[in-house]
């Protein structure tokens, strides 16, 4: 570089560090003005704004709240309402209305057995593994509706497709106690 690019790039730079020494201080003046101050600046702002004094606000907000604590209890109205029935049928504990739910759908599902493994011994699984069950062969299989057991049953073929027969059945009361 020469002597006048070196002149040059000395007076830029001292002209950034003038203006990073001004933005300094106009920052440490600003922080220095304590909030009071601002509270002050900015009502006297609201004031000039509005054509009248924030005080005068302040005293009619106050004044206006011991008008309301003036209020006597002749001076309040009751608001007529409207008498309410109940139209629903009464509820009866013991023998619930279970029309509502007849035609809800539910999930039913066969189990043959369960077992845990762990996840190295799961991810080793391919075609042609066998997985121990907690069953033994021939036992019944649990019918289960959303996760609840209410039988047993035994795997049958009905053309040519599985089905199950069921050997045992928890009773309906039974049913509905486990449904709580």
């Amino acid at each position: 570089m020469s002597d006048e690019e070196d002149k040059s790039v000395d007076q830029e730079d001292d002209d950034w560090a003038a203006a990073l020494e001004e933005q300094e201080k106009a920052e440490s003046a600003t922080e220095s003005s304590s909030e009071e101050d601002d509270w002050a600046a900015a009502m006297e702002e609201q004031a000039a704004v509005d054509g009248e004094p924030a005080e005068d606000d302040w005293a009619a907000a106050m004044a206006e709240q011991g008008d309301a604590d003036a209020i006597s209890e002749d001076d309040i109205q009751s608001a007529p309402l409207e008498y309410l029935e109940d139209d629903a049928p009464a509820f009866d504990g013991d023998n619930p209305n279970l029309e509502v739910i007849m035609d809800i759908p539910v999930t039913i599902a066969m189990e043959v057995g369960h077992t845990e493994i762990a996840i190295r011994n799961l991810l080793q699984l391919n075609q042609g593994s066998v997985i121990e069950l907690d069953r033994l062969a021939g036992e019944p299989l649990d019918v289960k509706v959303n996760g609840t057991l209410i039988a047993h049953g035994e795997v049958v073929m009905v053309n040519e497709k599985f089905g199950i027969r069921l050997t045992d059945v928890v009773s309906p009361s039974e049913r509905i106690k486990r449904l709580r």
